[in-house]
């Protein structure tokens, strides 16, 4: 016992384990980096490879592949300091690299978190873990944000255009509407909510995705019409992926393995179950019979719905909350967008605008009603409180508009010009022919070894002919009938 007691003292004065480190703090924070991670790789790479028709499925997966990769390398090289670093403009941070060894390995702080007015409080955000676990924590939030974005241009937008325009809207938008709410930004300072990222992440996605699906253009006539998930299965795998995922989303968002982790953790869960249950009911209510597509859907606006006020609510009002996710997006898919004429000419692909804008609005408002005092003190130097529980609430709900205004405005304005721009030098939509073809056309790959969806019949490659490890091999009799091949064995 003396020897292992010798051993593990040893240990905690290593170089490696500095004083202020607290190590369960630092797993905990990289293990929630993973799941956010694991959520965008591989979950919405599998769930939009499987949600679109079969002929987008690798593009689809490849926007989702890219956007991962390419955020990563922006964010280490400038983005990381423009959302959590030094002020340069009450909504923006100064841009540097976040590659130094010193600084990576020092103690993760945010400079501009201490809140201004609160001198008495040492309130500035420093957890107890090193700056590169805090560097690529926040780097999962940011790749998730544009890969949702990525859903409301499905199945059209030329690749060049969107491996351009990754790196610009993670420059001129995310980290806006990141360093305002998160890192010490004018919205911050004024007591805006967003625990984990309802405005800064599903609201600009789904703003942003709305705004480029308008520039980019609308999918073919007939995709828009039929666009069948090539595999449900596979989508439901990818949906859990994210589903799990998001305990690391909301859990790791007070930068501790604290109490108020364990809230956040349990109320994501309970509205996500909530809200699928209500989005269920209601397709049984008015069509006849549960959709799974349905089913993923209100998953996904119960999580985006708690995602700004987890470990603020109590568990009662994560169900309210998951009731209400699950049922005004619903109204909004499937009766406002009918009758909303610019929502019918704008092609939002996968409905991000309704999945993620409208719940991650609603999330924000209910914060601001629903916030409990308590839980606000566990995190916030200040009182802060929802509108339901007197005092100053309701200032703060008049708050969580004036900042939803914001986030909106701003991503209409900075996804316009930067696609503007884009467009001066690449075309944002690819040419009907290519369209009409997919994956084939835009990468020379295909998702599945089969011909059919769209591809042009090629003799030179779709010939027949029989195979030293096959029986015979014959085509269809209903060429002009039928799509695809009938093989006798």
């Amino acid at each position: 016992m003396a020897a292992e007691q010798i051993a593990y003292t040893v240990k905690e004065f290593a170089p490696a384990v500095p004083g202020w480190l607290n190590k369960g703090d630092n797993a905990w924070q990289m293990t929630a980096s993973t799941l956010v991670g694991i959520q965008s790789m591989p979950g919405l790479v599998i769930l939009y490879a499987s949600i679109v028709k079969k002929k987008w499925a690798v593009n689809s997966a490849f926007m989702a592949l890219y956007a991962f990769a390419a955020v990563l390398i922006c964010w280490v090289l400038l983005c990381y300091r423009m959302a959590f670093g030094d002020e340069l403009l009450p909504f923006w941070g100064k841009g540097a690299p976040a590659l130094g060894q010193k600084y990576l390995l020092g103690r993760a702080k945010v400079p501009e978190s201490k809140h201004r007015g609160y001198n008495d409080v040492d309130d500035i955000t420093e957890p107890l873990y090193p700056m590169a676990t805090l560097v690529y924590f926040q780097f999962t939030f940011a790749a998730i944000t544009l890969i949702l974005l990525a859903g409301s241009v499905l199945g059209r937008m030329n690749i060049r255009a969107w491996m351009a325009f990754v790196p610009l809207w993670l420059i001129f938008s995310y980290t806006v509407g990141a360093f305002s709410l998160w890192g010490g930004g004018f919205l911050y300072h004024w007591g805006v909510i967003d625990y984990s990222g309802g405005y800064v992440i599903h609201l600009s996605s789904g703003i942003a995705g709305l705004t480029a699906a308008y520039w980019v253009g609308p999918r073919l006539k007939c995709d828009r019409e039929r666009f069948p998930p090539n595999n449900v299965l596979l989508m439901l795998a990818g949906a859990g992926l994210l589903w799990m995922g998001w305990s690391g989303f909301n859990g790791g968002a007070p930068y501790a393995a604290n109490i108020d982790a364990s809230i956040a953790v349990l109320n994501t869960n309970v509205c996500a179950a909530t809200s699928l249950l209500i989005w269920t009911s209601l397709d049984v209510v008015f069509f006849g019979k549960p959709s799974v597509v349905g089913a993923v859907q209100g998953m996904m606006t119960g999580l985006a719905c708690i995602t700004p006020g987890a470990g603020l609510v109590q568990s009662w009002a994560a169900i309210v909350m998951g009731i209400l996710s699950g049922s005004i997006p619903w109204v909004s898919m499937m009766v406002l967008h009918k009758k909303c004429s610019l929502l019918q000419k704008v092609d939002d692909a996968l409905g991000v605008f309704h999945t993620h804008a409208v719940a991650g609005l609603l999330g924000g408002l209910l914060t601001g009603l629903l916030a409990e005092p308590d839980l606000c003190k566990l995190i916030l130097p200040f009182d802060t409180r929802g509108a339901f529980y007197g005092g100053n609430g309701g200032v703060q709900f008049l708050k969580q508009i004036v900042a939803a205004l914001f986030v909106i405005t701003w991503n209409v304005v900075s996804t316009s010009i930067i696609l503007l721009f884009i467009r001066l030098f690449i075309p944002l939509r690819m040419p009907d022919n290519q369209l009409e073809i997919g994956d084939d056309a835009a990468h020379g790959e295909e998702a599945y070894a089969l011909w059919g969806d769209g591809e042009k019949y090629d003799p030179t490659e779709h010939g027949w002919h029989t195979s030293q490890f096959s029986e015979v091999a014959a085509p269809s009799p209903y060429v002009n009938g039928a799509r695809g091949v009938t093989i006798n064995l």
